[in-house]
């Protein structure tokens, strides 16, 4: 989420100027970015190199943004050229690191998927955190991985189904009379995790509390809503899916989905508040055959202005304090990194799926089946 070199003053008035257009849709960069999108100028000298990377991410739009604001600028800025593969999968990489036949340098995934590799054996190197930027906020650090990106996950719902009231919380959202309709929540298939913290907030368990999860009162909240689901959801689009046809009048949602209906018109709306901040990182595989290249990559796109035209390429949250420098207000204010916003979510809990997932996803869906 990346922006462009001026001075301290005149980017303030450019910022100023930009903040009566509208903003960049998903991916594609509108009028806005393209004239504060920000170009890198000198670099630390220890990110040069040569030869390449080859990156595993996870395709579609994401990578598509990835590439305008990252992999071609790293490419040119440091002489290192990336090879992207949309194939990014933890499965993989396990097997990979098992057998000795890495394939990849960098992989995207989510910390909770590193986190959860390295709990079951040795598959990522340390992060070589003397090549990082110290306006990186050092909450997004941690042994085996980086975070470069976020996102949350968040309720949205349609704003012409309630007559002008609009939902503020979960509490709200298991609201049947208040806003009546059918509902979409997360269910357990895969690698996705049942939403019980929104479930526990739904009961009045305040957000600082949800931690450690109560299982078991969180499925007597689900109760009270389960027979207004119409859809456990399993994949990404399906949400923002489920809004566009009017399926259902709200739903749970990954907050990136939402840029582009409302770019086409779908009368949605998001609700930051009490929704999972929830974070991307880059991790090096261990045995990674251009590691020094790698720690390289991550340190770069890490960097203010590259994270800046991140966020502009398409709806990502920053990690690196520097980059709001660079944001337009207007574009700043629809990111979950945005202080506004940033305030009203819950920090994932990573660690706590990942010792209590199994028995808490056996439970949900014994009680999904009742």
């Amino acid at each position: 989420m990346s922006r462009h070199l001026i001075s301290s003053l005149s980017r303030r008035s450019a910022l100023k100027l930009a903040a009566g257009v509208a903003a960049a849709p998903f991916v594609m960069r509108s009028s806005l970015a393209e004239g504060a999108w920000p170009d890198d100028t000198e670099i630390p000298s220890s990110l040069k190199g040569s030869g390449e990377i080859r990156l595993a991410s996870f395709g579609g739009a994401t990578q598509d943004a990835l590439q305008k604001a990252v992999f071609g600028p790293f490419e040119k800025a440091t002489g290192i050229k990336v090879r992207a593969f949309p194939t990014a999968d933890a499965a993989k990489l396990k097997a990979m690191v098992d057998t000795g036949n890495v394939e990849w340098d960098v992989m995207h995934a989510s910390r909770g998927s590193i986190m959860n590799l390295m709990k079951n054996g040795d598959y990522f190197e340390k992060v070589d955190y003397s090549l990082v930027d110290e306006s990186v906020k050092k909450e997004h650090g941690f042994e085996y991985g980086l975070e470069f990106n976020l996102w949350a996950q968040v309720a949205a719902y349609r704003t012409d189904a309630f007559k002008g009231a609009s939902p503020k919380n979960w509490a709200d959202f298991w609201d049947i009379e208040k806003f009546p309709g059918g509902r979409a929540l997360t269910g357990a298939v895969g690698s996705n995790n049942p939403e019980m913290e929104f479930a526990l907030m739904a009961a009045g368990v305040p957000a600082e509390s949800v931690y450690p999860i109560n299982v078991d009162k969180a499925l007597e909240s689900y109760s009270k809503i389960k027979q207004h689901v119409i859809k456990w959801w399993d994949t990404g689009a399906q949400p923002a899916q489920l809004l566009t046809d009017g399926e259902v009048v709200m739903t749970t949602v990954f907050s990136g989905r939402m840029e582009q209906l409302q770019k086409d018109g779908v009368p949605v709306a998001i609700c930051w508040n009490q929704g999972l901040a929830k974070r991307d990182a880059w991790g090096v595989p261990k045995g990674a055959k251009n590691k020094i290249n790698a720690m390289k990559f991550v340190a770069y796109s890490t960097m203010a202005r590259p994270q800046a035209r991140f966020a502009l390429a398409g709806p990502f949250g920053t990690v690196n304090e520097g980059a709001i420098e660079y944001l337009p207000p207007q574009r700043l204010a629809m990111l979950p990194s945005a202080p506004e916003i940033k305030k009203q979510l819950v920090p994932y809990s990573y660690d706590w799926w990942i010792a209590n997932r199994e028995a808490a996803v056996a439970k949900f869906n014994k009680w999904l089946l009742s």
